[in-house]
C-alpha cells in the first residue's frame, strides 16, 4: 500500500526529468507577495495582527517573521513546529518524529503563547513530550513575534507568540476545493489532506480532513529507532456569515495524535516497535475545539468578541494498549473582548479584556501532577501614532491568575496560589531613509509558574527522569530591549536584530545528583525545579543578495546565550547559520510556472555552554539539502504544484542539542527525501 524504495527511485527520476523540462529562457516570474526572497519594501506593506492591533509590518518595532502558505508547502516536516524551526531565532525541542515544542530565542514550554483560530492554544504544554495539537495542513500562514508579548496575551507570552492563521474564506460567489499529498522516504511518512470551501451570498464555509502515518525514522548509527513512529488525523470546519456590519463565524476542530515513546538503549540494544502499527509504549492525544469569532463595525473602529472551548486529553499506555496509565483531561474556556480604532485623531488605539478558566483532571491510575483549577483575567490598552518618518507604539496590561489544587493520596499537598503582574511595552520605528529603517523596543513580560513546576512528583514514560516541583516558586518577570535595522536596495537586503532579556525568578529543572524510585521500583535521576535571576542575549541577521531577478543568495544567522546566577541555562539552542542559493525559472505560463531549484547548507555550531550535571556538550554538525518545485498550468490555470525536497543529503549522523532523545543515546533523523503534490480541484 505504501511506497517502497523502488518507487522512491522512480519518483526521483521523474522529478529530475521535470526539472530538465523546466529549464529554458528566462522570463519575468510571477510573484508571491509573501515570498521571503521578494523585495523587502513590498514585505513592509503586509498587515500583521501586531501587538497593538492590526498594523503594517514596517511600523512594528518588535521583530516579526511572516511565513506564507507557499513557503510552508515548500518545506518537508513531520509537524507544524518542525516546519518553523529553521526560522531565525526559532528552534524546537523534539522527541522523536511526532512531538515538537517551539523555542524562541532560547525560551520554550509555557513561555510561548500559540494562537490558532484566534484562540490561545491550551494543551499540556508544560510537559517535555507534549507537543502542539495543530494540523499543519490547516495553517495558511504564520506570524512569529519575538520578545515579550504579555501586553496582548498575558501570562506565558514571555518569549513571544506564534500565530497560526487558518485558510481564508473563499471570495464572494466562489467555491474552492484542494487535494494535497506527501511522501517522505526516511520514515515512510504518507499524508494527505482534502479541503472544500465556499462563499455564497455572504454565507461562508470551510471543511478540511487530514491524515498522516509514519513508521520509525532511521539513521546510520541507530538504524530504525523504535518508538518514533506516529499517526495523526484532524478535522476542522467553519460556518459563518459576512455582512456590512461585520461577520460572525463558528469554527469546530478535532485533532488526534498517536506518537510512540522512544525509550533508548537497553544493554546496548534498541528494542521496540518500528513499523506503522501502534504498539506500547505510546501516547494518545485528543484535542477538541469550538470557537465563536465575531467582528462588529462600530463607528471608525470595530469590536472583536471571541469565546472558545477546548478539551485536551492526553493518555500514556505503558503496560497495556487498552488501559492508560497516565490520563490527563484539561478543559479550557477562553474569552476575549476588545475594541480597535484605526482613526482616533492621529492615533490608533485598542483596549479590552481577556482570560480563561481551566479545570484539569486525572483519569488514570498514575499521577505526575494533581488535578487543578485555574482562573485567569487581564485588561489592557494600547496606542500607536505615525508621523512622516516616525512611528510610536506601546501599552499597558494588568493580569491576575488564581491556581488551586487539592491533596491526592498523601503524594500531593494542597496548593492555593494567586499571581499578578503589570506588563507593558514601548517601541519606536524610525525611517532613516526610504530603504532604511531602525527599530527599538522595550517590553516587560510576566509568567506565572505552572502546576508542573509547583507540584510535580513522579516520572513520565519517556522522560527518563523523576521531577519534583517547588511550591514556593514566584512568577517570572522579564525586561527585554530590542534593537534592529533593515535595509533594502535593488541588489541586496539586510535585516539584523539584537536583544538583551533580563528575567527575574527564571524557573528551570536542575539535576539533584540523587535518584528516586517510581511505583514499580525503578530508579530515576531526580530533577528539582528551582529559580534564579537569568540573563539571555543574542540576535539574528539575514542577508539576501539578488544580483539579478532570478538568483537569490540568502544567509541567516541566529545566536542566543543564557545564564542564571553564574550558571549556563539548560536547553539553549546552539549558534546556527543557514545559507541557500535559489534560482527561479520562469516560463510563459502555458505549462510550467514559478519553477525553481535551490541548494542549502545548514551549519549548527558546538554547544559547549550547558548546565553541568544536567546536560552535556553537543558537537557541531553540517547538513546539506536540495529542493525543486514547479506549478503546472493548463489553459491558463494552475492544475497542480509539485515539490521535491532532500534533507541531510550526505546522511550525516548528528544530535541536536534540543533533542530529548540525546540523553537516551539516540541521534536525529538521517537522509530524507520528500515529495509533495498539491491539486486544486476547482
Amino acid at each position: 500500500m505504501f511506497l517502497q524504495r523502488g518507487h522512491i527511485g522512480f519518483l526521483v527520476r521523474a522529478v529530475i526529468l521535470l526539472a530538465l523540462l523546466c529549464a529554458g529562457p528566462l522570463a519575468t516570474a510571477q510573484e508571491d507577495t509573501l515570498d521571503i526572497f521578494h523585495n523587502h519594501l513590498e514585505l513592509q506593506e503586509i498587515v500583521v495582527t501586531g501587538l497593538t492591533g492590526d498594523s503594517r509590518l514596517k511600523d512594528t518595532p518588535s521583530p516579526v517573521t511572516i511565513i506564507s502558505a507557499r513557503e510552508l508547502k515548500a518545506r518537508a516536516s513531520s509537524n507544524i513546529i518542525d516546519a518553523l524551526a529553521g526560522e531565525p531565532g526559532v528552534s524546537q525541542i523534539s522527541t522523536g518524529g511526532g512531538i515538537s515544542k517551539p523555542v524562541i530565542r532560547g525560551l520554550g514550554y509555557n513561555r510561548i503563547v500559540v494562537v490558532a483560530d484566534g484562540l490561545r492554544q491550551e494543551g499540556q504544554q508544560w510537559g517535555d513530550e507534549h507537543g502542539i495539537e495543530i494540523d499543519g495542513n490547516a495553517v495558511h500562514s504564520v506570524e512569529i513575534f519575538k520578545g515579550p508579548a504579555s501586553l496582548m496575551y498575558g501570562s506565558d507570552a514571555l518569549a513571544g507568540v506564534i500565530i497560526f492563521h487558518s485558510d481564508p474564506v473563499a471570495a464572494p460567489g466562489t467555491f474552492t476545493a484542494d487535494l494535497s499529498s506527501e511522501y517522505q522516504s526516511n520514515n515512510g511518512l504518507v499524508g494527505y489532506t482534502l479541503s472544500h470551501g465556499g462563499n455564497q451570498g455572504g454565507v461562508v464555509w470551510n471543511l478540511r480532513f487530514s491524515d498522516k502515518y509514519a513508521h520509525a525514522y532511521r539513521n546510520k548509527a541507530d538504524g530504525p529507532v523504535p518508538g518514533t513512529q506516529f499517526s495523526e488525523r484532524a478535522f476542522s470546519g467553519l460556518a459563518g456569515l459576512n455582512r456590512s456590519w461585520g461577520y460572525t463565524r463558528l469554527r469546530l476542530g478535532y485533532y488526534h495524535l498517536v506518537p510512540g515513546l522512544a525509550e533508548g538503549y537497553e544493554d546496548g540494544v534498541l528494542e521496540g516497535p518500528v513499523g506503522y502499527a501502534r504498539e506500547i509504549p505510546f501516547q494518545q492525544v485528543h484535542h477538541y475545539k469550538a470557537v465563536w469569532d465575531n467582528t462588529l463595525r462600530a463607528g471608525s473602529g470595530r469590536i472583536k468578541a471571541l469565546v472558545g472551548f477546548q478539551q485536551n486529553r492526553r493518555q500514556e499506555y505503558e503496560e497495556s494498549a487498552d488501559e492508560a496509565g497516565l490520563d490527563f483531561r484539561l478543559n479550557t474556556l477562553n474569552y476575549d473582548l476588545k475594541y480597535q480604532n484605526d482613526s482616533w485623531g492621529a492615533w490608533k488605539a485598542a483596549f479590552g479584556v481577556g482570560g480563561m478558566a481551566q479545570q484539569s483532571e486525572n483519569q488514570g491510575d498514575e499521577f505526575l501532577i494533581p488535578a487543578y483549577r485555574l482562573l485567569d483575567a487581564g485588561v489592557f490598552a494600547t496606542a500607536s501614532r505615525a508621523w512622516e518618518r516616525l512611528t510610536l507604539s506601546g501599552g499597558l496590561r494588568y493580569d491576575l491568575r488564581a491556581l488551586r489544587s487539592e491533596e491526592l493520596e498523601d503524594r500531593f499537598a494542597p496548593l492555593e496560589r494567586l499571581f499578578q503582574g503589570v506588563t507593558g511595552s514601548v517601541g519606536l520605528v524610525w525611517q532613516a531613509a526610504p530603504e532604511w529603517n531602525i527599530r527599538t523596543n522595550a517590553a516587560r513580560g510576566f509568567r506565572a509558574p505552572n502546576l508542573s513546576e509547583l507540584s510535580s512528583n513522579g516520572v513520565h514514560e519517556g522522560t527518563v527522569r523523576y521531577e519534583l516541583g517547588n511550591a514556593g516558586l514566584q512568577p517570572e518577570f522579564s525586561l527585554q530591549g530590542d534593537l534592529g535595522t533593515d535595509f533594502s536596495s535593488r541588489y541586496f537586503s539586510v535585516q539584523a536584530a539584537v536583544f538583551c532579556n533580563s528575567i527575574r525568578n527564571y524557573i528551570f529543572a536542575e539535576k539533584t545528583g540523587t535518584q528516586l524510585t517510581d511505583e514499580d521500583g525503578n530508579l530515576y535521576d531526580a530533577y528539582f525545579y528551582t529559580s534564579g535571576d537569568a540573563l539571555l542575549y543574542g540576535g539574528e541577521a539575514h542577508l539576501d543578495i539578488h544580483p539579478f531577478h532570478s538568483l537569490h543568495i540568502g544567509n541567516t544567522f541566529s545566536y542566543v546565550r543564557g545564564t542564571a546566577d553564574g550558571k549556563d541555562l539548560p536547553m539553549m539552542p546552539a549558534p546556527r547559520l543557514r545559507s541557500e542559493v535559489k534560482y527561479e525559472i520562469s516560463h510563459d505560463g502555458r505549462l510550467f510556472n514559478n519553477s525553481y531549484v535551490a541548494f542549502n547548507v545548514l551549519w549548527v555550531g558546538k554547544q559547549d555552554h550547558f548546565l553541568p550535571g544536567t546536560e552535556t556538550a553537543t558537537e557541531a554538525y553540517t547538513l546539506i539539502g536540495l529542493s525543486a518545485g514547479t506549478d503546472l498550468f493548463i489553459k491558463g490555470k494552475r492544475r497542480a504544484t509539485l515539490t521535491l525536497l532532500a534533507d541531510n543529503l550526505t546522511d550525516r549522523v548528528y544530535t541536536d542539542h534540543l533533542s530529548r532523545l540525546k540523553y537516551v543515546g539516540i541521534r536525529n533523523m538521517g537522509r530524507n527525501i520528500a515529495l509533495k503534490l498539491d491539486i486544486p480541484l476547482f
